[in-house]
């Protein structure tokens, strides 16, 4: 098949570009750009015009460009990019942070009509309240089950009724009804799908983790190496500690329980012989801070009287010259 001068012309620009980009940038965000508009997507650009560029195409196109980058660059982490064009989606290339970027994405979802026949992304709940809708209008809350009652000439519902569940098409009345009732229940906008980042790809949600977040994580795989590592004796750095202690523990064990001793046990094994010196730690323990709260009152109190002294001074020169 003989290509298009034309198209061969245009093909050879958005690849000779695409390669551009993924010189330029190491990172990149997959989005779906499922019912957004000509002029949302506009929006978009001028939103993330500095740092950011937004490229749409083909899939196809987008995939051989991406195959003829990584053919030349010998970059075969880049065809990781490959597997994840499916749908109607784009690129962004970015070098911003990766999670400011995506939250300027958000910023321009625009509200949206239930029309029939869509799959509706989310859980549609019709709220309690009046209307507006005259009496007439009772057929459309009928059909679908809605408890509704008459309240000053206006047709008023009377408990919140989930309407339409995520996932399900929607029908010709819930979008009649919605219609009427002025509820725009879905928004649309660029979702980010995956994440590539100098060759590694992952979900959006590795952005929203915090340190505190990767701290716990950390602390949760130290344990259970530390854990394992102890359940079939292999010495680890994350188990080392804890088998020192056990050894020591064995080892003080068999001292107590033995004419044997070391340096490290002869405290425990006096504290064994003679309980009394525990009274006598505790109750030294306890009286040092008791002692020290008495010294500051005692100071306190020694100091009051020179302020009164000091006052009654000066208030009998002042009476002086009364």
């Amino acid at each position: 098949m003989v290509l298009n001068p034309v198209k061969r012309e245009k093909k050879s620009l958005y690849d000779q570009k695409l390669c551009g980009l993924l010189d330029e940038y190491l990172q990149i965000l997959i989005v779906a750009a499922d019912n957004v508009g000509s002029t949302q997507m506009q929006n978009i650009r001028k939103g993330l015009r500095g740092d950011s560029i937004v490229l749409m195409g083909k899939n196809t196109m987008m995939k051989r460009s991406i195959r003829i980058h990584a053919d030349k660059t010998n970059n075969n982490a880049i065809r990781s990019l490959i597997p994840l064009l499916v749908g109607n989606v784009g690129l962004i290339f970015t070098k911003g942070d990766l999670k400011e970027v995506r939250e300027e994405i958000a910023k321009y979802k625009v509200g949206a009509p239930a029309r029939v026949g869509l799959i509706a992304p989310i859980d549609v709940v019709v709220p309690p309240g009046n209307t507006g809708l005259d009496p007439s209008q009772t057929s459309f809350f009928q059909v679908l089950n809605i408890p509704t009652k008459i309240n000053k000439g206006t047709v008023e519902i009377i408990t919140a009724v989930e309407l339409i569940k995520k996932g399900e098409k929607v029908g010709s009345s819930e979008a009649a009804l919605l219609s009427k009732l002025g509820i725009r229940p879905f928004s649309y906008g660029l979702i980010v799908l995956s994440v590539y980042d100098n060759g590694s790809v992952f979900s959006p949600e590795v952005l929203d983790l915090t340190e505190d977040d990767l701290i716990e994580k950390f602390a949760n795989g130290l344990s259970t190496v530390a854990s394992f590592s102890l359940a079939i004796s292999y010495p680890t750095l994350a188990a080392a500690p804890h088998m020192f202690v056990n050894a020591y523990k064995n080892a003080l064990s068999v001292a107590v329980a033995s004419d044997y001793s070391f340096p490290q046990a002869e405290k425990v094994k006096d504290y064994l012989k003679d309980p009394s010196k525990f009274a006598v730690a505790a109750t030294a323990a306890a009286a040092a801070p008791t002692s020290s709260a008495a010294n500051k009152e005692n100071v306190e109190q020694s100091e009051e009287p020179k302020d009164v002294e000091e006052e009654s001074d000066e208030d009998l020169v002042a009476g002086l010259f009364d």
